[in-house]
């Protein structure tokens, strides 16, 4: 069954890291179905991706799976050293988070691509303005492997990118997303549709919540 719940669990694990993607214990935790668009329309199966959440007292893990039965759109020129600005305008899955579910205008912007870059961010949203931190540094890890007609994507974000560590029974807010192929043809999936005039993610009174929960 698909969860289209407003709240996803984040499963603690102390044997979970990012470079196991396949690891088994993935299987165990809630999975989010990403099927829809930001204006909440169906997307077909050939671009449907689900992620999962865990989480141990060092780090929040999220892994992606992602149907790719077409030529990912990907820089020609890749450099997984720094942050890749711009990432958003390729094939790319995301996390926003914000620690205080009573702040959600405060939160954090994390992306991989197929290729392995990244890019995390830290944003301040207001109806008037956003207003991005292109300095913040989380130190996250990711990892990404292209398989046959799927892609796998890892992050690895420590606690202190947030500035906190969560507690068993702690709700914090967020959004997930993938995008995926381009021009007219380009799709912009999200798990809590945003429902603006125009594809738009940055709508934290939209955001989900994510309950951390133990094993």
């Amino acid at each position: 069954m698909q969860n289209n719940r407003e709240i996803v669990k984040c499963l603690f694990s102390d044997q979970i890291s990012s470079d196991k993607p396949e690891h088994i214990l993935w299987q165990n935790a809630e999975a989010v179905y990403l099927t829809k668009t930001w204006s909440n329309l169906k997307v077909d199966k050939s671009r449907h991706a689900e992620a999962r959440l865990v989480w141990n007292k060092q780090s929040l893990f999220v892994r992606f799976e992602a149907s790719q039965t077409e030529p990912p759109i990907i820089n020609s020129t890749i450099d997984k050293t720094r942050k890749a600005i711009g990432l958003w305008e390729k094939d790319v899955c995301e996390i926003f988070i914000a620690p205080n579910v009573a702040e959600p205008e405060k939160y954090f912007e994390f992306e991989v691509a197929p290729t392995g870059e990244w890019i995390d961010l830290a944003i301040a949203w207001s109806p008037e303005k956003r207003e991005t931190d292109w300095n913040y540094r989380s130190n996250m890890k990711v990892a990404a492997e292209i398989l046959e007609n799927k892609i796998i994507l890892t992050m690895e974000i420590p606690w202190t990118a947030f500035g906190r560590v969560p507690n068993i029974g702690d709700i914090w807010a967020g959004n997930l997303f993938r995008c995926v192929g381009e021009g007219e043809t380009r799709d912009y999936l999200a798990w809590q549709p945003t429902l603006t005039a125009a594809p738009n993610f940055h709508v934290p009174t939209a955001f989900g919540k994510i309950e951390f929960v133990g094993q």
